[in-house]
């Protein structure tokens, strides 16, 4: 499983294409949403800029193109993100990155913290025990256990980028706890 495929051969070349889909989908899916990136969760993918971003995601495809297992991964993590981004970017469209978080903070801040963890906490142990199933009853074979561990990937990242907002909307709006 930690197996590497020669650079340049057809293996590393469909490694490459699912690899290039799945970050071309994730970024595609982010400009949609918040072309300014003032949405954007991801602190490091919101410093570096699109610029940067496309340079670092497609020296990053090159090389993980060459291990299977993590190939699969980043595509599978990269295409549930970009699905993810989709379900609101329209929203985030018609009313502007600002007037989007804006909106979001007074909702945030309006709701019971308690009932918004339990929201987001349920999101993520339903997406991840999909992901954990995929892992414990997929045995060695490597598609089921790169997106088993994708799933679970991007159900910790959802989770982590979620709280944060969370934290960070509840705080600029002045939220009571």
């Amino acid at each position: 499983m930690d197996e590497s495929v020669p650079f340049g051969s057809r293996d590393y070349f469909v490694f490459l294409a699912l690899l290039v889909t799945g970050r071309g989908a994730d970024f595609l899916s982010t400009w949609v949403a918040t072309p300014n990136l003032v949405l954007e969760a991801n602190p490091i993918a919101k410093k570096l800029g699109w610029r940067w971003g496309m340079l670092v995601n497609a020296v990053l495809c090159g090389v993980v193109a060459l291990w299977p297992l993590p190939a699969v991964i980043f595509c599978t993590t990269s295409l549930l993100v970009a699905s993810h981004n989709f379900e609101r970017a329209w929203l985030m469209r018609a009313l502007g990155e600002d007037r989007y978080r804006r909106w979001m903070a007074e909702a945030v801040a309006e709701s019971r913290l308690s009932l918004t963890i339990a929201c987001y906490t349920a999101q993520t142990v339903l997406g991840g025990s999909v992901g954990l199933s995929l892992v414990w009853f997929g045995g060695d074979h490597l598609i089921p256990l790169g997106v088993g561990l994708g799933i679970i990937g991007y159900a910790v990242a959802v989770s982590v980028f979620s709280l944060v907002s969370l934290w960070r909307g509840r705080k600029g709006a002045g939220a009571v706890e």
